[in-house]
């Protein structure tokens, strides 16, 4: 019979002890200024990537159901700000034919940055596993492509399921003399969708990010805790840029970049703080069975 892990009694009898002390070591590991790092490249990975994997798999996929699709997602990443973005794409995807091999090459550097910058934050919060194992350089020089791959194989799976729920929600049952619409259990599966891709590419990260491997239960815990911050973030971020905010009377042709940089911030720092938390679990002390009969 499987025991629960003591570690996780001693947090859910002291919560608040736990996060403050996670806080605490973000706050000393400097996670904003990693965060920072981390969006910044992201911002300079996330166009040329997007550019490559609309460019693949429109030879697949109606276009314009991709960069619908696409769109839709990306207010998960970017609140706001994906209908600028997806015009970028669809805009750049009519020149496609001006594409040449050094811009090809130069794009698919661009877009490993982010994960490479995110390899080396994560280290610096998973410090205690540097310490005792290095990562072969070939293996972190693979990962950021491996994870394009994977993401572009996930972009044409999450298509592919969207247009059959956008279907079945244009239509309608009949039950008990009624005629019935299929829009908001679309939805509502279209919705349950994203949050389910979400945790998954951040359990995925948790487990492959940090060297050395991490337990499955941990990452899944860590992706809960930053999945959720970031739902509550990202409608605060909505609310913020379409009542409180006034950048673009402060940065005109910059608002975009600057607001993509706000959310890829806000973002990275969530992500750290989930590898944070997954850090000062395993740190925690195993505590002593005490027998019986002492």
């Amino acid at each position: 019979m499987q025991t629960v892990d003591p570690r996780l009694l001693m947090v859910l009898r002291h919560p608040a002890a736990f996060g403050l002390r996670a806080l605490r070591n973000f706050h000393r590991n400097q996670g904003l200024l990693l965060a920072g790092a981390v969006a910044y490249y992201a911002l300079l990975s996330l166009v040329p990537m997007l550019i490559l994997l609309v460019i693949a798999l429109s030879q697949v996929i109606n276009e314009a159901e991709l960069l619908l699709t696409l769109g839709r997602y990306l207010e998960w990443l970017v609140p706001g700000q994906a209908p600028a973005l997806v015009g970028e794409l669809a805009h750049f995807l009519d020149h496609r034919q001006v594409i040449g091999w050094a811009l090809l090459l130069t794009m698919l550097f661009s877009s490993s940055l982010a994960f490479t910058v995110l390899e080396s934050a994560m280290s610096v919060i998973f410090l205690h596993r540097v310490v005792v194992r290095r990562r072969r350089w070939m293996i972190s020089a693979l990962i950021p492509y491996a994870y394009i791959l994977c993401l572009g194989l996930g972009l044409l799976l999450v298509t592919l399921m969207t247009g059959s729920l956008q279907a079945m929600g244009e239509g309608e049952i009949e039950l008990l003399g009624h005629d019935w619409s299929l829009g908001r259990p679309a939805t509502a599966l279209l919705y349950l969708l994203g949050l389910i891709g979400e945790v998954a590419v951040l359990t995925s990260i948790y487990m492959v990010m940090p060297v050395g491997r991490l337990s499955l239960k941990h990452a899944l815990f860590g992706a809960v805790v930053a999945a959720c911050l970031w739902e509550v973030s990202r409608r605060l971020l909505v609310w913020y840029f379409s009542t409180l905010a006034q950048i673009g009377l402060v940065y005109g042709s910059l608002t975009t970049a600057i607001a993509v940089l706000l959310s890829l911030e806000l973002a990275a720092s969530l992500l750290l703080l989930g590898a944070q938390v997954i850090a000062e679990f395993e740190r925690l002390p195993i505590p002593k069975i005490q027998n019986k009969h002492d």
